[in-house]
C-alpha cells in the first residue's frame, strides 16, 4: 500500500494481533476500517470516543486520498475538546493518523491514557515521537 501523505510503500506490522500499514518514511499509520476498535480492550471506551468524533469542514489542511480507494478523506476531530485532528475514509475504508496522532487519539480514548497498545506504541515508536525531521530532540 502507498503512504497517502508522501507516496511511499507502506510496511505491515501487527499491533496486538492487528495488521497496521506504517509508513517508514513519514511515521504515518493506515488502519483499516474496524481496526481501531480492535485495539482497545474495553468497548465502552471506544463508543466514547467514537462519538467525539467530528468532522472539519473549514480545515485548510490538505486532504489526503484514501490508500484504498482514492477518494479524498475527511479531516475528522478526535476527543471531547477536538484535541487530535485525523484523516478519515469518506467511504469508511479506514483512518489515517499522522506521526504520533494514534498514540494521542488512543491515549484520549483510554480512561488514564495507560493500556498495553499505548505502551507498545510508545516502545515501537517513541524514538520517532521525540525528534523532529532533522534527527534532533
Amino acid at each position: 500500500m502507498e503512504c497517502p501523505v508522501c507516496k511511499h510503500v507502506m510496511v505491515v506490522l501487527e499491533l496486538d494481533q492487528v495488521e497496521i500499514d506504517y509508513c517508514t518514511n513519514c511515521s504515518g499509520i493506515w488502519l483499516d476500517s474496524g481496526e481501531l476498535e480492535l485495539l482497545f480492550e474495553n468497548e465502552i471506551e471506544w463508543d466514547a470516543l467514537f462519538k467525539t468524533f467530528v468532522e472539519d469542514k473549514s480545515n485548510p489542511e490538505k486532504k489526503y486520498r484514501c490508500p484504498i480507494c482514492g477518494k479524498k478523506m475527511l479531516k475528522v476531530f478526535a476527543g471531547e475538546n477536538k484535541e487530535v485532528l485525523i484523516d478519515k475514509c469518506s467511504n469508511n475504508d479506514g483512518l489515517w493518523f499522522d506521526k504520533g496522532e494514534l498514540k494521542s487519539v488512543m491515549e484520549l480514548g483510554i480512561k488514564g491514557g495507560h493500556s498495553k497498545i499505548v505502551d507498545l506504541l510508545k516502545e515501537m515508536f517513541e524514538h520517532k515521537l521525540s525528534t523532529n525531521k532533522n534527527g534532533e530532540n
